[in-house]
């Protein structure tokens, strides 16, 4: 009978997986979506749960999300499934979770002042510790019981206690000169929401998040659509136009896939 493992340390169980499992990104940035399903089931009464549930959940086919566990050291019980409470302990402790990172965010405009007051954050491991604003008229703003400080005070903030992660929500101008005084801070991992891309040494990890070119990508799967429809229904090769005069004979040939 396969069995669940436990991270190290924790108690009840033998087996542990190791202290950093080798994990492939396409797997890390699936585990988040496990776990936001396996919350969701926790909160609903459930203590176990088939890989096919848990699959459907979070949106993945079920053998898919059965390798990508299979790294953590999860193969859950024949006939009973996973252990919810087990699986959340393991993957936050593969993503880090077991303690509450700080964030510092910088930029409280009309994103960063949405970000700020999103009461999520605390139930995912994070807790905002400081605002910090490039404009006066932001200054000594509240928000969500946190003033908002200047962003000339940010080496004093990082002094006062350990930021781990710098989130950038600032106009793209000023996002590098932003990351830069995160990086001289000793800020190693950036969430950056300024459309632009950003130079930092190495050892900075760099997320980046462009809500218009999401929507972009999104625009080419209602065009690719769109040109499917519109094939003729006799099944003879169709030219799609592509601008500069050239053409394919398929709408995957017409955009170089």
């Amino acid at each position: 009978m396969s069995q669940q493992h436990r991270h190290p340390g924790a108690s009840g169980r033998a087996g542990a997986v190791p202290a950093l499992p080798d994990l492939p990104e396409a797997t890390v940035a699936r585990l988040p979506e496990y776990l936001r399903a396996l919350h969701n089931l926790a909160e609903s009464g459930h203590e176990t749960v088939s890989s096919e549930g848990l699959a459907s959940a979070a949106g993945v086919n079920s053998a898919k999300l059965r390798k990508d566990l299979s790294h953590l050291g999860s193969y859950g019980t024949r006939g009973v499934g996973y252990d919810v409470a087990l699986l959340v302990e393991q993957i936050e402790f593969v993503l880090g979770l077991t303690q509450r990172r700080a964030v510092a965010l910088v930029g409280v405009g009309n994103l960063g002042h949405a970000l700020a007051g999103y009461d999520g954050f605390a139930s995912r491991g994070f807790r905002i510790a400081a605002l910090l604003d490039a404009d006066p008229g932001r200054v000594g703003e509240e928000i969500n019981g946190l003033v908002v400080r200047h962003v000339d005070e940010l080496p004093r903030i990082a002094a006062e206690e350990p930021i781990a992660i710098g989130v950038i929500a600032t106009p793209a101008r000023a996002a590098q000169a932003v990351a830069d005084q995160l990086v001289a801070v000793g800020v190693t991992s950036i969430l950056n929401f300024a459309p632009c891309v950003l130079s930092v040494p190495d050892g900075v990890d760099v997320r980046k998040v462009d809500l218009a070119i999401e929507l972009q990508i999104l625009s080419f799967h209602e065009h690719r659509k769109a040109s499917l429809t519109a094939l003729p229904a006799t099944g003879g090769a169709a030219l799609t136009a592509l601008p500069g005069g050239l053409a394919a004979t398929d709408p995957q040939e017409a955009i170089g896939t």
